[in-house]
C-alpha cells in the first residue's frame, strides 16, 4: 500500500453465509458513516464501485481484479465473512497466492465436516486455503488462494475443536486475546505482518467482532473480551506503517444490532487508521 494510493470501494451486501440476518446492510451503514469523505481527507482519491449484484448470492465471486490491476487499493465492505472467499479468489487470480492477516474473534477455519453450525462465514479462511473441499473452488485461479505458511490471526478467542486441530497442523501465526494481553497488540501485529509478507499479495481482513462488543455492539457473533478501542486502532495503524497491505476488507457490521450506527462509524475510523490516519 503506497502513500496516496487511490482506493476502490466494493460493497458485498451478503448475509447468507451467517446464521443471523442483517449484515447485508453493513456496506450501507459504513458508507452512511462517511467512508468516502474520510478517505478523501487522507489525501487519497476514492472510487466507489457500488455493490456486487447477483441473482444467486451464495455463488457470487466477490472481489474486483480490475480494481487491483488498475493500481487502486481494493477496500471490500461486507456482508458476512464468507465474502472473503471471493476477495481472496479475485486477488489470487490477478497476483497468485498470497498472505492474509485475519483480525477476528474467530479463526473461520471450520470445514463442512467439522462446522457445528454449517455457516459458511466460519469456513472462509479454510476455503481460501483449499482445505474445505472442491465445492468452494471457483472458475478463476485453482485453490489454494492463500499460502498456508503466510497466515496470521490476531484477536482470536472463540475456537471450535476442528479449528484447534487444524491450527495444530498449519504453520500459522496465532495471537489469541490471551497472547495480546501478555505481549501487547504491537508485538502481535508486527510479528503477524512479518509472517504474512511475501510475493503475490498481502490481504488484511478485519471482522468487526474482533473488537470488544462494548465498543462494537453491532456484529452478528459478538464475543466478550475483544480488542479495546485503542488496541484496534493501533493494530490498523501498524498495518498502515508497514506498507504491506495490497487489499483491505471490513466485514460483519450488523446495523440491526447496532446502537445509532456506532459500529459503522468505528469501521470508518479503523479503515482510516489502516490508510494512514494519525493522531499527530
Amino acid at each position: 500500500m503506497q502513500d496516496g494510493q487511490p482506493v476502490a470501494v466494493i460493497g458485498a451486501p451478503l448475509d447468507l453465509g451467517a446464521g443471523r440476518r442483517g449484515v447485508d446492510m453493513g456496506p450501507s451503514a459504513i458508507r452512511y458513516a462517511g467512508l468516502d469523505a474520510r478517505i478523501v481527507e487522507l489525501g487519497r482519491s476514492c472510487i466507489d464501485c457500488g455493490n456486487v449484484e447477483t441473482a444467486v448470492a451464495e455463488a457470487t465471486e466477490v472481489g474486483d481484479e480490475h480494481a487491483a490491476a488498475g493500481g487502486r487499493l481494493p477496500l471490500v465492505l461486507g456482508g458476512d465473512h464468507s465474502i472473503a472467499i471471493g476477495t481472496l479468489a479475485g486477488l489470487a487470480k490477478t497476483r497468485g497466492a498470497g498472505g492474509v492477516l485475519w483480525i477476528d474473534a474467530h479463526a473461520d477455519l471450520n470445514r463442512p465436516e467439522t462446522s457445528p453450525s454449517g455457516n459458511v462465514h466460519g469456513m472462509a479462511l479454510a476455503a481460501a486455503l483449499g482445505l474445505a473441499g472442491d465445492r468452494f473452488a471457483g472458475d478463476g485461479r485453482p485453490l489454494p488462494w492463500v499460502d498456508s505458511a503466510r497466515v496470521a490471526l490476531v484477536g482470536v478467542r472463540a475456537l471450535d475443536e476442528g479449528e484447534r486441530e487444524l491450527l495444530g497442523r498449519l504453520d500459522a501465526k496465532v495471537f489469541t486475546m490471551s497472547d495480546v494481553d501478555r505481549f501487547g497488540v504491537e508485538r502481535a501485529v508486527r510479528e503477524s505482518l512479518a509472517h504474512v509478507a511475501g510475493p503475490g499479495f498481502v490481504h488484511v481482513s478485519l471482522d468487526m467482532d474482533a473488537v470488544d462488543p462494548g465498543v462494537a455492539p453491532g456484529v452478528g457473533t459478538p464475543v466478550r473480551g475483544g480488542l479495546s478501542y485503542r488496541e484496534a486502532h493501533l493494530a490498523l495503524e501498524l498495518v498502515a506503517e508497514s506498507g504491506l497491505a495490497d487489499a483491505l476488507e471490513v466485514v460483519e457490521v450488523n446495523p440491526i444490532l447496532d446502537r445509532e450506527n456506532e459500529t459503522g462509524r468505528l469501521a470508518v475510523e479503523l479503515v482510516a487508521s489502516a490508510l494512514g490516519a494519525r493522531i499527530l
